[in-house]
């Protein structure tokens, strides 16, 4: 009875997988951005703006910030897209 319930499970991943090969770097585009590149710029987006709030809280301008989560957001997106436009580009 089990080998009957695994069996189309078996067959059927066979089939989707079937088309899957090895060429090269796994980046292909996604809706205009490449797919994972645009998760590196992401990552390095987020530790430049984790880098900022250090330096910011060390010399006091974290204090002075009203809105430091739209600010720390607003840096790393800055970050990411620039990071993005000079590796990437077009």
């Amino acid at each position: 009875m089990l080998r009957l319930s695994i069996r189309p499970f078996g067959i059927s991943s066979a089939l989707l997988l079937g088309g899957c090969t090895v060429q090269g770097a796994p980046s292909f585009s996604l809706v205009g951005a490449y797919f994972p590149d645009w998760m590196l710029c992401g990552m390095i987006g987020i530790a430049v703006s984790v880098g900022l709030r250090v330096v910011f809280v060390l010399t006091g301008v974290d204090a002075l910030l009203s809105l430091r989560l739209f600010t720390y957001l607003s840096l790393g997106v800055i970050t990411a897209l620039l990071t993005w436009l000079i590796w990437f580009g077009p």
